[in-house]
């Protein structure tokens, strides 16, 4: 039986084993392994890879959005508009900084935050507006932006899934005041262990970040604030300046990948993702909808192929969240979409034999000759 697994990572580090293993001994003969030189050096590429002036790097995606916050000074008695439909971290990053996040629905086409169910949700109470680029596929985001100007909102970017994504050759991390990426070793841009960075085109908010993520200090034992120690280690800097260099190649892979899936499965009953004009989707996840997701989901398991769930339980129907209200019937089309949706296998690496195969496995689950 032909194993796929959902994310190959080995195969990934076997693509680039002597430019990673040199990278890492690099670092460890430095012994310079909290911020440092390569850390430094990715904040600037990463940023020139986006689009803008300045990159900080912290420990994790939620730090990013959670430091994000807090820099543009959103916090107690503001509120955040968040999209239902996205991980939970999304909502939490607003949360622990004593601001609301007001939770709002999705798009049946895209996934991503219905826009006009976001200006519905606006009160003199909201401060800023989160649009996730779930997936790898950038939200509205003319629509987006149009918003915020009319009252006056800040725009806050969740690319944790979309690390080159685009829209009209503008990249994600480019639209907002500012943006946060997770670099979890899943990521179409992962470490060998937890990362994140903001990026902006404000110099003062990215001074401000560099001393947030680092105990509030300016200089050792020099503390001109209240921080936090979310710093992005020089190791997994190293890790990721590699990469980096290979991330459109793989991007454009993974787009491969998705256009051949959209070929086989076109005469299925099951919904493919859609690929809009103008929009450079980097497909992070490849999600199908199927109202036989759990029976597919088992059966493909059965034929060595694993699947995932991106995201079996909405954020309002968590037990975290129960406090904000929420119940089940709020925003149906995010709860309807979590029982149907399957996140097939989906990395650069992906041959089309493993994809024609996958497929064949769920024309014969449909055809019931199994």
């Amino acid at each position: 039986m032909h194993k796929i697994p959902f994310v190959d990572l080995y195969k990934q580090y076997q693509e680039i084993k002597p430019e990673i293993d040199q990278a890492i001994r690099e670092v460890i003969d430095s012994s310079e392994f909290i911020l440092g030189k390569e850390c430094e050096l990715f904040e600037r590429e990463f940023a020139k890879f986006c689009g803008v002036k300045y990159g900080v790097g912290v420990n994790s995606g939620l730090s990013a959005l959670e430091l994000g916050l807090r820099v543009l000074e959103i916090g107690q008695g503001d509120e955040v508009i968040v999209p239902v439909n996205s991980y939970i971290g999304s909502a939490m990053a607003v949360s622990v900084t004593g601001a609301k996040p007001v939770l709002v629905d999705c798009r049946e086409d895209t996934f991503n935050i219905d826009t006009k169910k976001a200006e519905e949700a606006i009160t003199s109470k909201t401060r800023a507006i989160m649009p996730v680029h779930l997936y790898g596929q950038i939200v509205d985001i003319e629509r987006i932006l149009s918003l915020a100007k009319k009252h006056n909102l800040l725009v806050i970017e969740d690319a944790a899934q979309a690390h080159g994504a685009s829209f009209k050759r503008s990249l994600a991390g480019s639209f907002g005041a500012l943006a946060a990426f997770s670099f979890y070793p899943g990521k179409n841009l992962g470490a060998y262990g937890d990362g994140g960075i903001v990026v902006t085109n404000k110099k003062t908010v990215a001074a401000k970040l560099r001393i947030m993520r680092n105990h509030g200090q300016t200089k050792k034992y020099q503390h001109v604030m209240l921080g936090w120690n979310n710093r992005l280690d020089n190791l997994q800097a190293a890790v990721l300046r590699v990469k980096l260099r290979k991330l459109a190649y793989w991007n454009a892979q993974r787009f491969t990948n998705a256009k051949l899936y959209n070929k086989y499965l076109a005469r299925l009953p099951v919904i493919t993702p859609r690929i809009f004009q103008y929009y450079g989707h980097i497909f992070h996840l490849y999600v199908i909808r199927t109202q036989r997701r759990n029976k597919l989901a088992r059966y493909l398991q059965s034929r060595g192929i694993t699947t995932n769930l991106h995201y079996p339980i909405p954020i309002h129907l968590q037990p975290a969240y129960k406090d904000l209200g929420y119940k089940r019937g709020s925003f149906p089309v995010t709860e309807n979409l979590s029982k149907e949706i399957l996140s097939l296998p989906m990395f650069p690496q992906l041959k089309e034999s493993e994809i024609r195969y996958i497929c064949k496995n769920i024309a014969e689950f449909y055809s019931g000759t199994y």
